[in-house]
């Protein structure tokens, strides 16, 4: 794992709290799985499904009750990352804080992550 020792990968709002607590309530599941794919016009999007367990490699955030796994692919790529949860006029969703990414689209849909190699 890329996790700093003591210290969670992500870290959550309680606004973000609430929420993954009241959709894990509604869907009965064990928590929300979060990862990265290639896609967009950035180049990378995130993923957000539901998990009924965890992977063995998943990274485990637990957080007053809001459970969050992150697959092992996207773990070097949310470490320091804060995720929310935003209520707006026309639309409401988790919102990504991650001091990884160096450019994203206009509609916000998809990022671009900073060279790892390049990080020392």
């Amino acid at each position: 794992m890329f996790s700093i020792p003591g210290r969670q990968a992500v870290t959550l709002t309680p606004a973000a709290v609430r929420q993954i607590q009241r959709m894990m309530e509604r869907e009965g599941r064990h928590g929300l799985r979060i990862g990265v794919r290639k896609g967009g016009c950035a180049g990378m999007e995130y993923t957000m499904e539901w998990a009924d367990a965890a992977e063995p490699m998943d990274e485990v955030v637990e957080q007053d009750g809001a459970r969050v796994l992150i697959a092992p692919m996207a773990q070097m790529f949310l470490i320091g990352t804060e995720i929310d949860y935003e209520v707006g006029l026309l639309e409401s969703g988790f919102r990504f804080r991650n001091p990884n990414v160096v450019e994203s689209c206009g509609c916000g849909e998809s990022v671009k992550f900073a060279d790892p190699a390049s990080a020392s």
